[in-house]
């Protein structure tokens, strides 16, 4: 395992990916910084990062020959990798809010954000990005997000976070994803924020509906079931669950 620290990156997604391009990498180099000026999540949305006080992780993970139709499986590989990691640390309250957020109750500590080379009809290689939220105390601009110098109410050691989330993410990367999908589906919504619970939601046209999560699809698709008992399928950005 190959590990590059840097002391500051725009992104360390954009980093990994244009020196995979230059460089014939080792599978499972990480990258990580303790200041991303210009992190991303889903849909290039802003990831409100404070330097020196946050994780921001990129892996590359090569020869995957994982279905396109089934590219799903690897973002439920990644979020549950790193749910078993933030346990070990003691973070209570755990789920992840489809598709790719972390959640401590109510509260957003870290997002995934993965990006797929294809070959044909398989994924080659993918950049996996995870930040956290670490020892950052206030947030400007997501009123949902938290850290866990938070919720633990002390100063955390981002290097002993680090090796453990890098650890476990390197254990479950190994795995042979595919052949365990079922179980991974199975594990994923058992985690999932507001699963079986009454929610509210908004379209992307600014409706209001109301209904149950259902679970996820094998597309990645979140399930829901209306309160006039439809069943829909959302993709992301399609819906964004009120809470």
């Amino acid at each position: 395992m190959q590990i590059i620290k840097l002391d500051a990156t725009a992104s360390t997604n954009t980093y990994l990916k244009e020196l995979s391009t230059q460089t014939n990498l080792n599978d499972f180099t990480v990258v990580m910084t303790k200041n991303q000026t210009a992190g991303r999540g889903q849909l290039n949305s802003k990831w409100e990062f404070e330097e020196g006080k946050n994780l921001a992780i990129s892996i590359l993970k090569k020869d995957l020959a994982i279905p396109v139709d089934k590219m799903f499986v690897l973002s439920i590989s990644v979020s549950l990798a790193i749910l078993e990691a933030l346990q070990t640390l003691g973070v209570p309250n755990l789920s992840v809010k489809w598709p790719n957020d972390i959640l401590s109750g109510n509260s957003k500590i870290g997002g995934i954000l993965i990006e797929n080379m294809l070959a044909g009809s398989k994924i080659k290689r993918s950049i996996i990005g995870f930040g956290l939220n670490v020892n950052q105390v206030a947030f400007n601009y997501a009123p949902n997000a938290s850290s866990l110098i938070n919720i633990f109410g002390s100063e955390q050691n981002l290097e002993n976070i680090f090796g453990i989330l890098v650890d476990h993410l390197h254990r479950h990367l190994k795995k042979p994803m595919v052949d365990m999908e079922e179980r991974l589906y199975k594990s994923y919504e058992s985690n999932l924020f507001k699963n079986g619970e009454h929610s509210y939601f908004m379209d992307q046209d600014k409706n209001m509906l109301s209904g149950s999560i259902t679970g996820v699809s094998k597309s990645g698709m979140l399930k829901v079931e209306l309160d006039d008992g439809t069943l829909r399928e959302f993709g992301l950005k399609e819906v964004q669950l009120q809470y």
